[in-house]
This record gives C-alpha cells, structure tokens and sequence, in this order.
C-alpha cells in the first residue's frame, strides 16, 4: 500500500484541516476525534508519512517509535486518564477496519468501555 497523501490526517498535518490539538511537536500530533467513541477521544498521530502500524513498525526509527508511545503515555497522564484507566487502539488494515490509512492511535478514557467479544 503507498502513502497518499491526500488523506485527512495529511491534510490536518498540514493545516488544510482545522483540529482541536491537545500536543504537538516536531515529529507528532494529538488532536480530539470528532467522531468520539467515548468521553475522552484522542488520535495520535506521527508527521511523517506512515500508511499503518506495520508501516510505523517496519520503517521508523527506534526512536521515533519511542517518543511516540511515550507521549501517548504523557497525553493520557495530562488528560487525567492513567488513574481510572484508558484503551489504546489501532487498526491496521480493511479487515481491522482501518478507514484512514495514516497510522495513528486512539487514546480512549473518562467512560467504562467494552469488552471486548468474539464475532464468532
């Protein structure tokens, strides 16, 4: 699968799309999903042109893989999350349901979520 870059999420990195960001720096960005599946919603997402999570896996660095967990860690502490709990989700891929093919994280909290069950 090659990147396109006319994805939402390139189009919000480059300031084609307005977002309400909670972090951003250099390398990545964290706005709230406008389509919340629970109270606290947030994507993460890294700047650089990554279609999925094997993509980000298999070609990012190891640390912009640190840096980017990391601060998934730091948005959820400064989002009051870590003491209650909070999910993270990607997806990768048409059976996972990845709708938008820039790799980014969910970050989901503030709301008792699902389990998860078996469709089968």
């Amino acid at each position: 699968m090659s990147y396109n870059n006319e994805n939402i999420f390139a189009k919000i990195i480059r300031g084609e799309i307005p977002c309400k960001k909670v972090y951003e720096d250099d390398h990545l960005l964290a706005f709230h999903d406008i389509q919340k599946a629970a109270s606290t919603h947030i994507l993460l997402i890294p700047k650089k042109p990554y279609c999925s999570f094997n993509d980000f896996s298999l070609n990012a660095s190891p640390e912009e893989i640190s840096r980017f967990f990391k601060t998934a860690q730091l948005i959820a502490e400064e989002n009051d999350l870590s003491k209650t709990g909070y999910r993270l989700v990607t997806n990768h891929g048409n059976d996972a349901m990845q709708t938008v093919h820039h790799f980014h994280l969910h970050i989901l909290g503030k709301d008792t979520l699902g389990n998860f069950t078996s469709n089968n």
